[in-house]
């Protein structure tokens, strides 16, 4: 009896993980064209809504009804608060709650850079501040 041939069992092994890998690769490129399909159809719905409110706008001002802005958010009584907003203006870049409590001769303490953080989302709450990525911190762009 002979023994099996290893280059023809080498070769049927390499043509199994290649019939494995053609099919996922079907997969993920039948899920891109799906996700590609998706995409562009959100693109047109947004596009669509910023058409319309381009239109809305154009008709309120033909019409004299565009309404006056909003009211300037209060900002909270504490001292703190004020402290925070002066030095976000005198940064003029987004900072984090680690950075302010530097710029404010904290001590880098878990609680005094979570005191700060939880200020900067209040301020977030209200409109006054934005938070342009998880953590950072910045004055909304007029």
């Amino acid at each position: 009896m002979s023994a099996p041939d290893p280059g023809a069992w080498l070769l049927d092994r390499i043509d199994t993980r290649e019939k494995a890998l053609t099919g996922h690769i079907e997969q993920i490129q039948a899920q891109i064209e799906e996700l590609t399909a998706r995409l562009r159809d959100l693109d047109q719905d947004l596009d669509h809504l910023r058409i319309t409110r381009k239109t809305l706008l154009v008709l309120a001002g033909e019409q004299g009804l565009a309404s006056p802005p909003p009211p300037a958010p209060a900002v909270p009584d504490h001292p703190a608060y004020q402290q925070i907003l002066t030095l976000m203006a005198d940064i003029g870049q987004p900072s984090r709650a680690r950075d302010l409590c530097l710029a404010l001769d904290l001590p880098l303490a878990r609680k005094n850079i979570e005191n700060t953080r939880a200020k900067l989302k209040r301020l977030v709450r209200l409109g006054i501040l934005v938070e342009i990525e998880p953590g950072l911190f910045a004055q909304p762009r007029p």
